[in-house]
């Protein structure tokens, strides 16, 4: 399985940050990715806790795709997608507040200390990506620790917060 995490917090190119992340997703189709399987979409507050005050909230998910591409050529598209929609990673600085966020947090179980490094450092602590991640692959176990994303939500501080975003069409 091949798990990517896509986040958004500014309103641009497309109005809004979750327009953003739906964009991300065409792009990726577009790009010949299929996406197997997608999460809700969750409202997360900026990271770490000190640019709360300072940034809008974001929109994220995780979607399982299938892709031949290997994990660097297909961390290369995640990029241009990235940079296509105005990120501009050697700009930004460290938990900026971005127009698109891609990020490959598992590539069928690889462990990796090169780029991409797999799985995605960090990730288990975070509820922005754990929580969508729940959504999509449930039974996922993160390959170095061998925990369950179950027990990796367990863990989380009592005051993580991803919020499913609830549409009321």
């Amino acid at each position: 399985m091949i798990l990517i995490a896509i986040g958004s917090n500014l309103p641009r190119p497309h109005g809004s940050p979750r327009a953003n992340a739906e964009a991300a997703l065409r792009a990726l189709e577009q790009e010949g990715i299929r996406i197997v399987r997608r999460s809700r979409w969750f409202r997360t507050p900026p990271w770490p806790e000190t640019e709360t005050a300072r940034q809008p909230w974001y929109v994220n998910g995780v979607v399982a795709v299938e892709t031949k591409l290997a994990p660097e050529e297909l961390l290369a598209v995640l990029h241009r997608i990235e940079a296509a929609m105005g990120r501009r990673r050697a700009a930004d600085a460290l938990n900026a507040a971005r127009s698109l966020d891609l990020d490959l947090i598992d590539y069928n179980g690889g462990v990796r200390d090169n780029a991409p490094v797999l799985p995605h450092p960090r990730m288990e602590s975070r509820a922005f990506v754990l929580r969508p991640l729940a959504d999509v692959a449930p039974d996922w176990v993160h390959p170095v620790s061998g925990r369950s994303v179950t027990e990796l939500l367990a863990a989380l501080p009592g005051d993580a917060v991803a919020e499913p975003i609830i549409d009321t069409d």
